[in-house]
């Protein structure tokens, strides 16, 4: 991750990386560790450094003079077994349990140009094994590699790091910082309070003596006045924790006026920076994630519906919205088109509209004007601001339900294929020579079945049934009889299977290529994009192959004429 952060901002190239790499995994030596005439390349400086919920108790390790390490072209060795005979139990006794370490490692290196800094934290901790003096898990790494020459500065920076670890109000900033900046934040803080002692007013081997009662650190933790004294600040009220986006303006469209304002300054630059080659995978991503659901439910749709509101209506309603809502709307992660939720509500509305004779389009027509009305009320009196006292518990509750109905729908389509086209699952390799499959006369026909005959003027006896195809077998409400046939007609194995590749291939693939940023493969630039383009390809992909592979596997029915 280190690496990978450092290649993204452009601080390395592909052949230092592996330079660097090399050095990071390298067997690093403690300080108090000696070695005669080898280079010193990384020293670690460890402490053990307290859970959020443990008192502030801090165990460094000793640390004389700095010993040198390993020379620049010497081998690391492997150690990864925890030897007990190298801990030092005694210190191991001190501290106290649920400690947690941070080590700091410095060194220098003679292909680097500038120095490579990282500070992590790592969520679990996980115990490294021979990284620290003592075996407890590591919490925090500080990396420091440098050019060649400065190995004393590196060092000195490496002793101020674990100076600042040591300090309680930079734990709490280390532990619940969220990025660079909160962190940067604390070194301030720190900076600010730290005392200052000049090297030619006091002797460096004389040791300062402890204070008798360690201060209260407290008032570090009240917000600051710039002259450095703690000041009382009145608590907000809860509304104003956020943007004034969502704080009531008190009159008619307030907010609407508002909003307005400020999202002009901003708008013509929305579309100027959508042209990079970022933002057309997002539109091959979205372009496929809005147009799938659209059609595939406009399908279920009008099946539901009985063809009032089908595919093309979907289509057609989806994409005049999707282009309105772009334009004026300031919310981008607001789902188009038909959903698990709608296709539930017209469902239930159609069923209701059949049992009562009423009209269902006119019916939803009403239901859409009511809708845009109250919607308009709501801008009008500045609703929105209520948004604030929503939990995340309702946001991720109506995430969970949307995610679990296409989950759902996708494995019940996956289910249905194995009705539609079924295989024999009592097949005879040895026999296949002797299957066979046709249309015949049904011996007792239901009197559904006559009233068909009789609408459409047909004789049963003047069919020449044996030579009818598969549809008009079931048109006609036929039997298929012979051993290759199930209930619905021919057996068919080759498309479920077929269609079950396509489904957990689509799925792993795309998983796959979106991780691919983190990979070894290819120059980052190339892996960005693969990353980016993740769904899109995969889709590609696969549409290829099947149209290659020639298994009549179902394909999206797209109207063909708009009406």
């Amino acid at each position: 991750m280190v690496l990978d952060h450092q290649e993204a901002s452009h601080e390395l190239d592909d052949s230092v990386r592996v330079k660097v790499r090399e050095a990071l995994l390298k067997r690093h030596h403690h300080q108090n560790e000696k070695k005669k005439n080898l280079i010193p390349i990384v020293r670690s400086i460890t402490e053990g450094t307290r859970k959020q919920s443990e008192p502030h108790l801090t165990a460094t390790s000793p640390q004389p003079p700095p010993a040198t390490e390993q020379a620049k072209n010497g081998a690391g060795q492997d150690g990864t077994q925890v030897d007990l005979s190298k801990v030092d139990l005694h210190f191991m006794k001190k501290i106290p349990e649920g400690a947690e370490a941070s080590n700091v490692l410095v060194g220098e290196l003679d292909f680097l140009e500038r120095p490579i800094v990282a500070f992590v934290r790592l969520s679990p901790a996980v115990l490294l094994t021979g990284l620290t003096e003592v075996p407890i898990p590591t919490r925090f790494l500080f990396i420091l590699l440098g050019p060649d020459g400065k190995a004393q500065q590196y060092h000195e920076i490496g002793r101020s790091m674990a100076t600042i670890m040591t300090d309680e109000i930079f734990h709490d900033v280390a532990y619940k910082a969220k990025d660079r900046s909160d962190l940067l934040a604390g070194i301030d803080e720190f900076l600010d309070q730290v005392t200052v002692l000049p090297p030619g007013e006091w002797d460096p081997s004389i040791r300062i003596e402890p204070p008798k009662s360690v201060p209260s650190q407290e008032k570090r933790k009240q917000p600051g006045v710039p002259n450095g004294t703690a000041c009382q600040v009145e608590e907000e009220l809860h509304a104003e924790h956020h943007g004034p986006e969502l704080q009531r303006t008190g009159r008619l469209f307030g907010g609407l006026i508002l909003d307005i304002k400020r999202k002009a300054p901003f708008y013509l630059s929305d579309f100027k920076d959508g042209l990079s080659l970022q933002c057309v995978a997002s539109f091959l991503f979205l372009y496929c994630a809005c147009m799938s659901p659209v059609i595939t439910f406009g399908g279920l749709l009008g099946e539901a519906t009985e063809g009032r509101i089908s595919a093309i209506e979907s289509l057609f309603g989806a994409s005049m919205t999707g282009v309105a809502y772009s334009l004026f709307a300031g919310q981008p992660l607001t789902i188009l088109g038909s959903t698990g939720p709608v296709l539930v509500f017209e469902k239930i509305l159609f069923k209701f509209c059949k049992d009562y004779d009423l009209s269902y389009l006119s019916l939803r027509t009403c239901i859409g004007l009511w809708t845009a009305l109250l919607c308009l009320v709501l801008v009008a009196t500045d609703a929105s601001s209520l948004v604030c006292y929503i939990t995340r518990f309702t946001e991720e509750a109506f995430a969970a339900l949307i995610c679990l109905i296409f989950i759902y729908e996708a494995l019940e389509k996956l289910f249905h294929l194995g009705e539609i086209y079924p295989f024999n699952t009592h097949s005879d390799l040895d026999k296949l020579t002797l299957a066979y499959c046709r249309c015949a006369e049904p011996d007792n026909p239901s009197n559904k079945t006559l009233e068909l005959w009789s609408e459409r003027n047909i004789t049963a006896s003047a069919v020449s049934w044996a030579n009818l195809s598969v549809k008009e077998c079931i048109s006609l409400q036929g039997h298929f009889v012979g051993t290759a046939c199930g209930h619905h007609g021919p057996y068919t194995p080759d498309v479920l299977f077929w269609s079950t590749i396509l489904f957990f291939s689509t799925f792993f693939m795309s998983a796959f290529f979106k991780q691919f940023k983190t990979s070894r493969y290819f120059p980052t630039k190339v892996r960005s994009m693969i990353s980016d383009f993740a769904v899109f390809l995969t889709i590609v992909i696969m549409v290829l192959l099947d149209y290659a592979i020639g298994v009549p596997s179902q394909k999206l029915k797209v109207p063909s004429k708009f009406q």
